[in-house]
């Protein structure tokens, strides 16, 4: 139990880096030798697109603070955010421990991790669907194509390789979570089953 807690919080915190950074698609080589004029460095997420610069820092354009994510990852952006919102409201119901059954908060808490993961799998499905974007046509050049599933001068970057692993990541903790609220039914005293079904009935009558 107290390691799955310890890990719905870890990735609860990895789930914000995945809104946030601008690391989930970058360019591949541009240094290499070429015809024709340099093609753009850069790396791009949900919110920001960052271009390399002579300054050290990267010239980025967009960014969380503005709280509108870049219009052909709008859908995109929506689902993570739900996603988001299910695994922290999943840490908030940790605290229920002290004044419900452990059984019930880890069935609640496993379908909001359900949530989250559905909704994180429906986002990674339908980012490739945005690459024929004028920001990826930008930054990845005019050989974007979604059904060959190639972006271009471009190739996925950490994050969106995080964001499908938490989709398993979030299959196994409901999975673990479901397990371990049946193993708390199964403690509970063969008195108190009979006596909570008591109240039940009692409530129906």
């Amino acid at each position: 139990g107290v390691l799955w807690a310890v890990c719905t919080l870890c990735f609860a915190i990895i789930q914000v880096v995945i809104l946030v950074q601008p690391s989930w698609i970058g360019t591949v080589d541009p240094r290499s030798p070429q015809l024709g004029p340099p093609l753009p460095s850069g790396t791009m997420g949900l919110f920001e697109v960052c271009m390399e610069s002579d300054w050290p820092v990267p010239d980025c354009r967009g960014g969380l603070s503005t709280l509108s994510p870049l219009p052909s990852f709008q859908s995109v952006a929506v689902l993570v955010g739900v996603s988001l919102w299910a695994v922290w409201t999943t840490v908030l119901c940790l605290s229920l421990f002290r004044f419900c059954s452990a059984a019930t908060v880890y069935k609640i808490c496993a379908w909001l991790q359900l949530t989250a993961g559905f909704c994180l799998a429906l986002a990674c499905l339908l980012f490739p669907d945005s690459w024929e974007s004028p920001e990826m046509r930008a930054l990845c050049g005019d050989s974007v194509r979604i059904k060959i599933f190639s972006p271009g001068n471009c190739s996925v970057h950490w994050a969106y390789i995080l964001a499908i692993l938490g989709v398993l990541d979030y299959a196994i903790l409901a999975t673990l979570a479901f397990v371990l609220a049946n193993r708390q039914d199964a403690l509970l005293p063969p008195d108190s089953q009979d006596g909570e079904q008591e109240e039940e009935e009692g409530d129906e009558g």
